[in-house]
């Protein structure tokens, strides 16, 4: 697509856009927006591109989870690590049952939005603007929760941020390490689950000879790689 840039979507017609208010309040939000650092880099993105080419070949597993619509009363440590801890459960029984490795991709660190099939709800016996998201407008049951505000997409920069930061932060320091899946577990989750346990046994006992080996080297068991996704709904935003 050669005549493709930043804002060539704005040529083509785009459903699910809110109607903000006040334009230049937008356009102040824009030029802050432009001016912060990216959440991600380039090498990040290329080494996801390389990963979903494997899988596309068939020579890996692609797992994406998370949430229809994350919000921003959930960035915390214990809704973040909760989230983090299903998808790798759920990525070593893949990796142990399927022999592939899998690519691991959470739905979390930016999906404010969600689509709605009318601009219009029935709350309370009020028709208002529909909920779309933290990202464009709140909750609450009145209008002033309801209008598109474009200062929530700051604060939705800020909070995948602050998600990011804590994912890369639980990854690289070993809460992935594959010796101890058993940090994994979920409180009355998969542990009362024999196939679950035997499934870590099994994982715990050819890592140990992979090692006795040579193999494998330990620091590389320690990390994973973790990526995030969300729909790119807003797209002034994106």
């Amino acid at each position: 697509m050669p005549s493709w840039n930043p804002h060539s979507w704005q040529r083509c017609p785009a459903l699910q856009q809110p109607t903000y208010a006040d334009p230049s309040e937008l356009e102040a939000v824009l030029a802050r927006l432009r001016r912060l650092p990216p959440l991600v880099v380039p090498q990040e993105v290329d080494r996801l591109r390389g990963l979903l080419a494997e899988a596309a070949a068939g020579r890996r597993f692609l797992l994406q989870g998370g949430d229809c619509a994350e919000q921003f009363q959930d960035c915390t440590p214990e809704a973040i690590e909760g989230k983090l801890r299903v998808l790798l459960q759920m990525s070593v029984a893949l990796t142990h049952g399927g022999r592939k490795p899998v690519v691991r991709v959470g739905r979390i660190a930016g999906q404010f939005a969600k689509p709605r099939s009318k601009p219009t709800e029935l709350v309370r016996g009020r028709e208002l603007p529909s909920y779309r998201g933290d990202l464009i407008n709140g909750l609450g049951a009145d209008e002033a929760s309801r209008r598109a505000d474009p200062g929530r997409m700051l604060e939705a920069y800020f909070h995948a941020s602050a998600t990011l930061n804590h994912l890369r932060a639980l990854t690289a320091s070993g809460f992935a390490d594959l010796h101890h899946p058993e940090r994994w577990e979920l409180p009355g989750g998969s542990g009362q689950v024999p196939e679950y346990r035997r499934t870590l046994d099994q994982v715990r006992e050819s890592l140990d000879f992979l090692e006795a080996l040579g193999g494998v080297q330990r620091d590389v068991l320690e990390r994973i790689d973790f990526f995030t996704s969300h729909e790119a709904l807003l797209l002034p935003f994106e």
